[in-house]
């Protein structure tokens, strides 16, 4: 069953992301892009990762993609969307990634992980985070630097 799960959200993934690079209307791109986003969520969730999961929803689905359709709203030109070069480009970069890829899962030793998939993982890293690790203050001030981006991102938008 977990391998059919895979392959489905494999096909869900190259669909979403052909349709990122080959659609032209750039608002349409983005809600692809969103899609592409939560199958990668879907992949954390099958392989038990549950806090990276929570992280790609709330990060990337949540933050990255508002803040994307944002500058999409604030462009005037949204319909030119993605030029016809791109695509080359684009597939080019891709099928490079792809070879690399390959060439890694190949000469990879592939052994057992002593660590249990139905390990809760939330735990151990919320603990590591916020008590023993001290990382809370790293963490607030990345929080403050993401905000100060996005004030600043809309100030610079306003003025023009």
């Amino acid at each position: 069953m977990t391998a059919l799960v895979f392959w489905f959200l494999a096909a869900i993934a190259v669909v979403a992301s052909l349709g990122v690079i080959l659609i032209k209307d750039i608002f349409r791109a983005a809600l692809f892009l969103i899609l592409s986003f939560f199958v990668i969520a879907a992949f954390y969730v099958t392989l038990y990762a549950d806090f990276l999961a929570a992280v790609q929803v709330l990060v990337y689905v949540g933050a990255i993609s508002i803040l994307l359709i944002f500058a999409i709203m604030l462009t005037r030109e949204v319909k030119q969307g993605n030029l016809a070069g791109n695509a080359w480009l684009s597939f080019v970069v891709a099928a490079l990634f792809l070879v690399i890829l390959i060439f890694a899962i190949v000469n990879t030793s592939w052994a057992k992980s002593a660590v249990a998939p139905e390990q809760i993982t939330t735990v151990a890293i919320a603990q590591q985070l916020f008590t023993s690790g001290g990382f809370i203050l790293p963490f607030e001030i990345a929080s403050f630097l993401l905000l100060s981006a996005i004030l600043g991102a809309m100030a610079i938008a306003r003025e023009r």
